[in-house]
This record gives C-alpha cells, sequence and structure tokens, in this order.
C-alpha cells in the first residue's frame, strides 16, 4: 500500500498586492503547515464574523475544520490567505461541486474589514479557479451580511441572484468581461495611487543612517528635510546615538525606531547594506508605511546585489511596506501642507504643476537644474533608482488624478511592465500630457540594476506604440523640460495655426522656417522692429491673442535699442517687456482669446525665469527651434487627445469561424515539437480563411512538368516563384517571374530560375496565377512577451524596410487605427493616387487589417502572422503569401488578478 504524495505548490499563485488604503499584504496558497496560522487567524474574528461566515455560532476550529482548511489538492479543494507579517489576516476557498462549478466563501479579519481585501482575493481566487477548468462560482450570504454581498456583486461577473430559505444565493460566471477588467482596473488605481500618496505625503518621517559627523549621506538627508520645513515629525536614527534620547539638528535623535513612541509613515534608510535587513525588520515591527532606501550596492553591482535585492523587496513586502530604490535619489513634494525634501537635492524647488520621475539620479538633478533655472517649479519628483518596487507605473497612478500635477514628465531607461505601461499612460493621457524622454534605447543597453523582461520590440516601433498611446515623446532632457514648461503652463492650442511677432525680423523669420518644419501653419512675421517699446509688444500680442485666425503665438525677443538690456553688467534683463507679456496673457487667460504663448529670446538670459515665476508662467526658449518644437508636440498632443474621444470600434464579421479556427490550432499545436509550429501554405491559408482572409492558391513545381500542369489548373498568365525561407525577402536576386503568358515562357523561365538559384528543391518553385496589378504592401503581427500583440503596416520592398518606414498598432485595432494605419507611413501617397496614378482599395486595406488584428486578437495561439506581398488594386486586394507560426501564448498578466510585480 502506498501513501499518495501531497500535490506540488503552485507557487505561481503567490503575489503581492496593494490595497485599498494603500498598504501591501501577500497572497498565497494554504498549506498544511499553516495549521497554527489558521488557528490564530480565527481567534481574532469577531463572533459577528464567525456567524456571517458558518451561518451558526462557531466560536472555534475543531482539529478536523483545521485539517480540512489547510490540507487542498490544489485543484477541487483550494484555499489562499491573505498574510501581512507572515501571519493570516483573510482567507478564501472553493470547493468544486460538479465538473465546471464550484462553492467560494471568504473569511476576513475585523480589523482588515474594509481594506479591499475580499475584492482582491476574489480576483485570485477566480484566476486560480478558471486556471483549473471552474468557469462558475456559487456563493451562499446571509442577508445581514451586506459587505460580503457587495463584494460579490460589486466585482462586475455575469452573476444570477435569488433568495432560498432565509439565504442568498448568488451564481456569476467567472470569464473576465469589460465590467470586471474596468472593476479591477478602477480598484488597482485606486490603491497604487494611495500607497504613492503615503508615500509622497508622509505624517513623519524617520532617517535610519543620520550620523553625528556632518557631510554624511544620512545626516545630508536629515538636514534636507528640516530645512525644507517638512510640516510633519522628524526623527532621526543612528545606533551610535546614547541611550537617553538626544537632539540632532533640532530633531528627537534615538538609538532604534522601537525607542519612538509615535508612528512613523516613511523611513528614509541610508546605511550601509549589511545593516539594511535589520533596519527594514525594525521598520516593519513598527508598523513603518513606506521605505526610501538610498543605499547602493544592489543589483547595479552584479549577482550578489540583484539577489541582496530581491530579499529587500520580499522582506519589505512580508512587512506590508513599499520600497522606492534601492540606490535612489530621493522623493519631493512642494505641496504647503507636506514640504517634503527627501531626497539628496539641497533645496525644495518652488510649488509648481509639474510632476517629474527618472530613473537616474544624476538626470533627476540635471532636470531640477534646469527647471530651476526657467523658474519653473514641480508638485511632485521621484527618482526611484533601481525601482524595485515602486515604479514608474505607480506614479503614473498617482498623477492620474492627482490635483496639484497638469503634466507628468518621466526619464525612463527601462519599462518593466510595458503593456500595463501604455495602458496607464493612455489613460492619464486622456486628462494631462505624459511626456517621456526614454534613454538606453538600443538593445543590450540596459543600464545595471535593472530587471525587465525580454523584449523583441525595435526602439521605432516603440515610438509608434507611445503615439498611439497618447504618449508625448521626445528625445533629449532639454526637449523633456521645453515641452513640459509649454503644456503645464499654457493652454492646448486648437489647432496649428501659428502667429509669430517679435522686435527682430532674422529671429521671426527662423521662427517662421522652424514652423513649417515642424508641421505647422505660420502667419507671416510681424516685425515690431528693434526700437518697439514693451507696450507694442503687449499691443501686438494682445491683437495675435484676438485673432480668430492663429492657435497659438510666438513672441520673439532682442535687446531693444536704448534700454539696458543691450550689452553691459546688467545685461540680459528686460523686466519691463516681461511684464507687458505676462499682462496681455494674464488678460486673455481663462476667456475665448486664451492661447498658448512661447517666448524666444536672444542675449535676454534673465527672461526665462522672470517669465516663468509670474502669475502667468510663460515658456520661455533661448532658440526659435525649441520653442517651436514644444509647441508641435502641444498641437499633435491636442490632436491625438481630439480622436481619443472617438477612438473607434473593433468590427464584427458575420463570416468569422472563431470556434472552428481555435479547434484547428489546439489540433496544429499538438503533439508539435516544443509545442510551436510553423504553418506555411497550404495550412497558414486554411487557418486563415476562417477569418475571411483569401490567400491566392499557388501549386507546388518541384520540376518544369509539375510547373506545366499547375499553370494548366490555374489558367494563364501565372507567376513563378521561389518560396525557399533563404530566398523569401531577397526581391533582389530576381526569384520571381511574373506575367508568365504560355507553356513555352514557363519552360524558359524555370530554366532560367533553375540555372541561376539553383536546384528545383533547394528553391522550392510554385505556380501562382497572377493578381490584378496595384501597390505591394506588407502586414504583419507579431506577439511580443512583454509589450503583447503588435499590428504592423508597410509597402513590399527594401526601401521601406531600409527606411523603416513600418506603421504599429497594439492590438486589437480599431476601425480608426486601421484608417490611421495605412495613411501613417511616408509611402502612403502612392496609395493614393502619387503624381496621377489611380488610387488603390485602402478600404479592402483597412478591412485586411482589422481581420488579422481580430485574428490574433481572438487566437493568442497565434504569435505570429506575415502575408507578404498583399496587392492593393483599384478594387479589392490579393494576398500572394501567408506564413503563420504557433506557440503556446505568453501569460496575459493586464488581464490577470492585481498584482505588483515579482522581483
Amino acid at each position: 500500500m502506498t501513501t499518495p504524495s501531497a500535490p506540488p505548490y503552485p507557487v505561481h499563485w503567490e503575489a503581492d498586492i496593494v490595497l485599498r488604503d494603500g498598504g501591501i499584504a501577500h497572497v498565497r496558497p494554504i498549506t498544511p503547515h499553516d495549521a497554527q496560522r489558521l488557528v490564530s487567524f480565527y481567534e481574532k474574528v469577531s463572533d459577528e464574523s464567525k456567524y456571517y461566515r458558518f451561518f451558526a455560532p462557531y466560536p472555534r476550529l475543531s482539529d478536523r475544520d483545521v485539517h480540512r482548511f489547510t490540507h487542498h489538492d490544489y485543484n477541487d479543494r483550494v484555499g489562499l490567505a491573505a498574510t501581512i507579517g507572515g501571519e493570516f489576516i483573510a482567507t478564501v476557498r472553493y470547493d468544486r461541486t460538479e465538473g465546471s462549478q464550484a462553492e467560494v466563501a471568504f473569511l476576513v479579519q475585523d480589523a482588515h474589514q474594509g481594506r479591499g481585501v475580499a475584492s482582491a482575493l476574489m480576483e485570485h481566487i477566480a484566476a486560480v479557479a478558471r486556471e483549473r477548468g471552474i468557469r462558475r462560482f456559487i456563493a451562499e450570504v446571509l442577508p445581514a451580511n451586506r459587505k460580503m454581498i457587495k463584494v460579490f456583486t460589486d466585482v462586475g461577473y455575469t452573476q444570477e441572484r435569488s433568495f432560498t430559505d432565509g439565504v442568498v444565493r448568488l451564481e456569476f460566471d467567472l470569464e473576465p468581461t469589460d465590467a470586471s477588467v474596468a472593476v479591477m482596473r478602477a480598484r488597482e488605481q485606486r490603491a497604487e495611487a494611495r500607497s504613492v500618496k503615503r508615500l509622497l505625503a508622509p505624517r513623519s518621517v524617520a532617517v535610519i543612517g543620520a550620523g553625528r559627523r556632518p557631510g554624511g549621506v544620512g545626516r545630508t538627508l536629515l538636514h534636507n528635510l528640516t530645512a525644507a520645513g517638512f510640516t510633519g515629525a522628524v526623527y532621526a536614527v543612528n545606533r551610535s546615538f546614547p541611550e537617553k534620547q538626544a537632539v540632532l539638528d533640532g530633531v528627537p535623535a534615538h538609538r532604534s525606531l522601537a525607542a519612538i513612541v509615535e508612528p512613523v509613515d516613511l523611513a528614509v534608510i541610508a546605511v550601509p547594506p549589511e545593516n539594511v535587513p535589520a533596519a527594514v525588520a525594525e521598520c516593519g515591527e513598527h508598523g513603518v508605511r513606506t521605505l526610501l532606501v538610498i543605499t547602493s550596492d544592489y543589483a547595479e553591482s552584479g549577482p550578489e546585489g540583484r539577489e541582496r535585492q530581491r530579499e529587500l523587496v520580499r522582506q519589505a513586502r512580508s512587512y506590508g511596506m513599499r520600497v522606492v530604490g534601492p540606490n535612489a535619489f530621493g522623493i519631493l513634494n512642494t505641496a504647503p501642507e507636506v514640504r517634503l525634501n527627501a531626497s539628496l537635492s539641497p533645496e525644495l524647488p518652488a510649488a509648481g504643476r509639474l510632476g517629474l520621475f527618472t530613473q537616474s539620479g544624476a538626470i533627476g538633478i540635471a532636470l531640477l537644474t534646469g527647471l530651476h533655472r526657467r523658474g519653473a517649479g514641480l508638485s511632485s519628483f521621484v527618482s526611484a533608482g533601481n525601482r524595485a518596487d515602486v515604479s514608474g507605473n505607480d506614479i503614473l497612478q498617482y498623477w492620474h488624478d492627482d490635483p496639484a500635477t497638469d503634466a507628468a514628465l518621466m526619464y525612463l531607461e527601462t519599462i518593466g511592465n510595458p503593456r500595463k505601461f501604455t495602458r496607464l499612460a493612455r489613460r492619464t493621457a486622456a486628462v494631462k500630457p505624459v511626456v517621456v524622454v526614454k534613454g538606453a534605447r538600443h538593445s543590450g543597453a540596459v543600464p545595471p540594476g535593472h530587471t525587465v523582461p525580454p523584449t523583441r520590440i525595435p526602439d521605432s516601433t516603440v515610438s509608434a506604440l507611445f503615439r498611439q498611446a497618447g504618449i508625448i515623446r521626445v528625445g533629449t532632457v532639454t526637449e523633456l523640460i521645453d515641452v513640459g514648461l509649454l503644456l503645464s503652463s499654457q493652454p492646448l492650442p486648437i489647432g496649428g495655426r501659428v502667429a509669430i511677432l517679435g522686435n527682430s525680423e532674422s529671429l521671426g523669420l527662423l521662427a517662421y522656417d522652424a514652423c513649417l518644419t515642424a508641421g505647422l501653419d505660420p502667419v507671416a512675421p510681424l516685425d515690431l522692429t528693434t526700437s518697439a517699446t514693451p507696450t507694442d509688444f503687449r499691443t501686438a500680442l494682445t491683437g495675435a491673442l484676438d485673432d480668430r485666425a492663429c492657435d497659438a503665438v510666438v513672441v520673439t525677443a532682442i535687446p531693444r535699442v536704448g534700454s539696458e538690456s543691450l550689452p553691459g553688467p546688467e545685461s540680459g534683463d528686460d523686466p519691463a517687456l516681461a511684464a507687458a507679456l505676462c499682462d496681455a496673457v494674464g488678460e486673455a487667460a481663462g476667456g475665448s482669446a486664451a492661447k498658448p504663448v512661447a517666448v524666444v529670446h536672444l542675449a535676454l538670459d534673465r527672461m526665462a525665469g522672470r517669465l516663468g515665476t509670474t502669475g502667468s508662467r510663460i515658456p520661455a526658449y533661448p532658440a526659435a527651434e525649441r520653442a517651436v518644437r514644444a509647441l508641435a508636440e502641444a498641437v499633435a498632443y491636442t490632436r491625438w487627445r481630439r480622436d481619443a474621444a472617438k477612438p473607434g470600434k473593433v468590427p464584427e464579421f458575420d463570416d468569422v469561424e472563431h470556434a472552428a479556427a481555435a479547434a484547428e490550432v489546439t489540433r496544429l499545436l499538438h503533439g508539435a515539437p516544443g509545442r510551436v509550429v510553423t504553418l506555411e501554405e497550404p495550412a497558414a491559408a486554411a487557418l486563415l480563411a476562417r477569418y475571411g482572409i483569401a490567400v491566392r492558391q499557388s501549386l507546388p513545381a518541384p520540376d518544369a512538368g509539375a510547373a506545366l500542369e499547375a499553370a494548366g489548373r490555374l489558367g494563364y498568365p501565372v507567376a513563378l516563384k521561389t518560396t525557399a525561407p533563404h530566398l523569401r525577402h531577397r526581391a533582389d536576386l530576381g526569384g520571381v517571374r511574373l506575367d508568365i503568358a504560355d507553356e513555352d515562357d514557363l519552360k524558359r523561365a524555370y530554366e532560367e530560375l533553375t540555372a541561376r538559384l539553383g536546384k528545383p528543391g533547394e528553391l522550392q518553385l510554385v505556380v501562382q496565377a497572377m493578381a490584378r496589378r496595384g501597390v505591394d504592401t506588407v502586414v504583419r503581427a507579431t506577439v511580443d512577451p512583454a509589450a503583447g500583440a503588435v499590428l504592423s503596416f508597410g509597402l513590399a520592398g527594401a526601401p521601406s524596410e531600409l527606411l523603416g518606414d513600418i506603421a504599429h498598432r497594439l492590438v486589437p485595432v480599431t476601425d480608426r487605427d486601421a484608417t490611421e494605419l495605412v495613411r501613417s507611413i511616408r509611402g502612403a501617397p502612392l496609395l493614393f493616387g502619387w503624381r496621377g496614378s489611380e488610387p488603390v482599395d485602402t478600404g479592402a486595406l483597412e478591412e485586411l487589417l482589422l481581420r488579422v488584428s481580430l485574428l490574433v486578437d481572438d487566437l493568442p495561439e497565434v504569435v505570429a502572422v506575415g502575408l507578404e506581398p498583399v496587392v492593393v488594386a483599384q478594387r479589392g486586394l490579393t494576398v500572394l503569401g501567408a506564413t503563420v507560426r504557433l506557440a503556446q501564448p505568453p501569460a496575459r498578466t493586464d488581464l490577470g488578478p492585481r498584482a505588483l510585480s515579482s522581483f
């Protein structure tokens, strides 16, 4: 007799989650080793909650209960627990009743009710159930247990509700719906935003590692906190302090956190790496909410440091704490009620409307300095270092509805979760601009310390996907500031018509040329002459703002004749001119005349500071090209927001055979080596036909006789072409013969190809009926593990490949996306009648793009589709070649339960 072995522990069900109040909990399967934890947890649950769970008084768990609730097969019976500090705070379990149906029940410790624990556990147990083939949950709840009823009814799944024998019975399907995904993402946004708010608006801060010797990192951080006028309590912590409470820089100094009687919201850790674990444990025991780890020598230092970093995050999360860093520069919050400078920056910037996130301390310093010089302020700043936990995604969640932030600026070197980042950026960009500069753009340039999933997407594709999400991508840190200043201080332009005025004809012409280069529509510059007074500027600017024929104004300024701004000891300033410009803009603000204004100045370096610190906050630039580039980005962003309000729809096609296609994919993958298979024609054509995509039939021609027979079946004229993989994309080798009119032409073409390129078996020759002439295009779809499915379109041929003239959109593609995709390549005029040619059927092309998008979105096992060439004629199109690759799809984390990224 053998004892059945214990089922394997499903480690992939473990996850860290952010709760409604911003705290952290760990979700994991319950094991037999959790018996004592379960008993201790149950003892802390109120009698009322126990009654609601078991429908009767149930003061304690019997040994049989404990065994049943801790022993699972992880298939028909599953239990999950939410833990903090290793202790249970909530449990959920399901028991399969029959087939694909199971009963589900929750129990949440009373002290943690209202934190969204049950809602988060619901998402995770539903994902587990779907993985194990369960498609429907049943829950029975007492009518008085309104909180639990709300958990079930608010989840967004399709459900039925009934009332029998004094019990509310809820039944719901577990397949994600638009409503359930929307509910999950809304909860995610609120929770992650609150976790960041806890970080940026603490009521108390402790600096661990603040030494008595001036100049150290900890002492510097302490000084910066107090010098900024932080409105909360500040504590210094260092083992070298005396037992009795001391004072350092005017704040209480203690040997340990335990000696601090009051709660601590944020702990800034600046101790050697070997002392960090003890400091984190002390923070956890004291109930600290968030950690800012300045200490370096983690993942950026190599494999050992990477493991220290993983352990740091694991330890912090086990106590319910989030982490900024390690190797972080710090965080800032300029709100008057906070005034937080927990960073290595010696000064707290002025309050402003810009939010700033950076993954580099050096870039953070450069950005803070650049903004200060131009008189701009910040709302908040996070320099996340190795961003082992808190990332740019979290900050976007916070900025989305932060009333103090009008524009978000981000310096990114890597994107840990591109799919989530583009989703969050799109949502944020719908209400406020998101401007990004991406460092380390080329493969192999990932900075030390950044652990990110692999991606095959080239940087040009990333730019296209950013544009689709409404992200304003710029090339340099300087442009990041230029664009951010304009977007945070000026109204959005309703169009691209630009008025130019100033006291320098040459500078006005430079601005005019820059507008044309940027695709804007400038009006002929108005030259006020070098003797123009501030009053002249004000009058001209007021007139331009009142003029309905323009949408934005560029003011150019050089030192005026007779002013003190001409070269001399007081050069570089013209306070009267700055005041006049601000007055004109201030009068127009909030009314129908409100338009964006940018000032271009030469030899007036102090103007930027004056214009940036006044109430009107006009952005100023030392070069016309920089001002116009920022304005052009604002125009493009306005256009995107206008289009985003009408995003289009994903159409449905009556002739799509989804079920048959899914069954065919399953059959083709079954037994395939490595569960990966590349379909050549005709298998690819058969699958594509299920989605209404017709591929022109081709017949093999292993010898000349077979070629003649194939041509006889298809009918002349025909094409003879090679299909060998090493020749497929080598049009320069001449592996295709077109318009073959008869048998003699076909014999001659066959002999020429085999004589020039190789034996028939090597060339894999085929015969295909000729298609109507048109424009040759290429349609592709690929699935990247990090970014998801991407649809690409371009013209066929080497020039498009060499020039990178290929457009991309994330799947699923809407009808509007398809229209834009066709028109966004530089070669698009060839499709619309360039130089007198007949326009081709772009409507048929757009429908093909939509069908390919639908195929890839419906069938996640389809990881690559290539249609080449697609000949688009005046009426209709013909797909002449097709390949499809099938594989087990990467996990769709964006549709799974909420969870923080793993480490």
